[in-house]
């Protein structure tokens, strides 16, 4: 194993350490994927018996998007909390004495996303299909550039946030649960984009999840997959992981000049 893989895996090692040996940890995973899950799905089963075999196409697709955008969620959450708790553990400034360059901790804080995403994911994911009969899985194989696109665009709102964590401290710190949900309103989660204002439409453009959701309702209501809009998500992550790269790397350079990596959180 060469040595960056060695780093890599040993900052890796020392979260899923903590989790080992900490069963509520383990829950904190699955808790909220599964509450959002079971509400959403008891509201999917109501309009379900009220409106007949179009409300379950729809119902369907509500379940969908639900699980999907949780992807996004643990993805960016995941890795923004692995760095908070370097912070709260006065760690961060003992990582950087080490010959850990800044890449390698992007790359472990990536590394610990996806191992929390799908820790929290999957059983949200069998529980749909053991409480309501639905399984994600009937989308198919594009299912897996679903995941991979909520995947990126949660690590480059993530790489934002530790970058403003950076630069603003402890007074960021509350981005790292909110920011995401602000973006909401233009994923297009639970409705097409068709329906939102006309200003509110140009900003959804922009965001990837939106055609990312427009994607799986093509393939859930309409059997077919819009290649266009997986196309628009990909570019689309690309230049919010650039973006992010470039922020995350000025604002990583500005705190270490002010010695911000050993004072950060204090």
């Amino acid at each position: 194993m060469s040595l960056s893989l060695r780093r890599i895996w040993g900052l890796m090692f020392r979260h899923i350490a903590l989790y080992r040996r900490s069963w509520p940890r383990l829950v904190e995973l699955a808790y909220w994927p599964i509450l959002q899950m079971s509400i959403w799905g008891f509201t999917a089963n109501f309009f379900i018996a009220r409106g007949g075999s179009n409300a379950a196409v729809i119902g369907g697709a509500v379940m969908g998007g639900v699980l999907l955008w949780e992807v996004a969620l643990r993805s960016q959450m995941g890795m923004s909390i692995t760095f908070l708790e370097e912070i709260w553990s006065r760690n961060l400034g003992h990582v950087f004495v080490s010959p850990l360059r800044p890449w390698e901790l992007v790359a472990a804080l990536i590394g610990m996303s996806f191992l929390r995403m799908m820790a929290g994911v999957i059983p949200a994911v069998l529980l749909a299909w053991a409480l309501y009969a639905f399984n994600l899985l009937s989308a198919g194989p594009v299912l897996v550039l679903f995941f991979l696109n909520l995947m990126v665009m949660g690590w480059a709102v993530a790489l934002a946030v530790i970058s403003l964590i950076l630069r603003h401290g402890a007074g960021a710190e509350a981005l790292a649960w909110s920011v995401l949900f602000g973006i909401t309103p233009f994923s297009a989660v639970f409705y097409p984009v068709s329906v939102l204002p006309h200003v509110a439409r140009e900003i959804a453009f922009i965001v990837p999840a939106s055609h990312v959701f427009e994607g799986m309702r093509a393939v859930l209501i309409d059997g077919r997959i819009a290649w266009d809009e997986l196309g628009w998500a990909a570019l689309l992550n690309l230049l919010w992981l650039f973006g992010a790269i470039l922020i995350f790397r000025r604002q990583f350079q500005v705190a270490r000049t002010r010695g911000a990596l050993i004072s950060i959180g204090e």
